[in-house]
């Protein structure tokens, strides 16, 4: 018998993430050995020549590289996008652009990528390099606060993707619930937050955030949902037929 979720949330902490220590945020590899990563990458779907450009610029100049989703992470976005027919999907959280580009990749001619990006210098990076690919045309950004530019939206959409602040992941969440197609997908990342979702005494802001995403996730009646340990986790959200 699974035990309740408020009890799972209590145990102590395993001596693995003991040793790594809880004071910083580690890289989403360290969940998996980078050996398997670069394994399973290698198994699944490649980058485009565009996305390994996107990739290699961001780490060369930015200041936290890793927030990139990375190749393997985004053959499972070109997966998603295709096993359901995306046309229309949603992004919260642009970064340099490398997800984005990597979703309109697996859409038709007609389908489009809508990405929502809070600082215009990151907007401006991704626009640079969509601008280098076939499917950069099917991609448009938003620079604001995307819980206004979602509240300012019209949905169905097929395929819901957030990768933003943590703070608002749950109003992300509940957002995107109104946004979504009764046969869409919503996905959430770093959801097990490189391990610290286990800390149940004394977490930091944003993982007490994402610890109270996956709460109201895992809680909620309106969908099916997995956590998957993909990359920094993964959670895949289906709306139940209503």
């Amino acid at each position: 018998m699974t035990p309740p979720l408020a009890w799972r949330y209590t145990t102590p902490m395993p001596s693995w993430f003991k040793k790594r220590g809880a004071s910083g945020r580690t890289s989403p590899g360290d969940l998996v050995p980078t050996e398997i990563e670069e394994y399973a990458a290698v198994c699944s779907a490649a980058e485009s020549d565009t996305c390994k450009l996107i990739r290699a610029e961001t780490y060369r100049t930015q200041d936290c590289p890793q927030m990139v989703v990375g190749p393997l992470e985004s053959a499972f976005l070109k997966v998603m996008a295709l096993a359901i027919g995306a046309k229309r999907v949603l992004e919260i959280g642009t970064f340099t652009g490398y997800s984005a580009l990597a979703m309109a990749e697996a859409l038709p001619d007609d389908g489009t990528v809508l990405t929502c990006e809070i600082d215009p210098d990151s907007a401006a990076f991704a626009r640079r390099f969509w601008e280098k690919s076939p499917h950069g045309r099917k991609i448009e950004v938003r620079v604001g606060p995307a819980l206004e530019t979602m509240a300012a939206m019209k949905g169905p959409f097929d395929l819901i993707f957030i990768d933003a602040d943590k703070a608002n992941y749950v109003n992300y969440y509940r957002r995107a619930l109104d946004l979504i197609s009764p046969t869409g997908v919503v996905l959430v990342d770093n959801v097990l937050w490189s391990g610290r979702v286990l800390n149940a005494h004394d977490p930091d802001p944003s993982t007490a955030a994402i610890q109270e995403l996956n709460r109201v996730v895992a809680s909620d009646s309106r969908v099916t949902a997995a956590l998957l340990t993909l990359r920094d986790g993964v959670f895949v959200i289906k709306p139940k037929p209503r």
